[in-house]
């Protein structure tokens, strides 16, 4: 069992799971009811997307540095006691049933994923 990191709106793997749209808003243009069908995530999980204002500073992150400023903000939000527990909880779960989290960012490496990814790793979760 594992948590695989996705890039929403891409074709599902096979034995994928449960996708997570952890991101701050849903698809433009898309039907609610069209979430799942169309790829993009199963169920919305907006808690671990970064804040808003956070959002548009990884957006406009440059070079390295900004993109470092950014990662130490999105860490010291997911430290908040509700953003932790819910970590804990997908790392736990990632040992008893597969699950996907994902967001629409094409590149992972300049995305929020990257260091959900880490965080995930950080408390033991099965992570591919």
């Amino acid at each position: 069992m594992s948590i695989l990191i996705v890039e929403l709106g891409t074709p599902r793997k096979p034995g994928e799971g449960l996708r997570l749209g952890t991101v701050r808003r849903p698809p433009r243009g898309v039907p609610k009811s069209d979430f799942a069908r169309l790829d993009y995530y199963d169920v919305w999980f907006p808690n671990l997307s970064p804040s808003t204002e956070l959002v548009h500073e990884a957006l406009r992150a440059a070079d390295g540095r900004a993109w470092a400023a950014f990662c130490r903000k999105f860490r010291r939000e997911m430290r908040a006691p509700d953003r932790s527990r819910e970590l804990d909880v997908l790392a736990a779960l990632s040992h008893h049933t597969n699950l996907a989290l994902g967001c629409y960012c094409r590149d992972e490496s300049r995305c929020h994923r990257s260091v959900l990814r880490e965080l995930l790793l950080e408390r033991g979760a099965d992570v591919v």
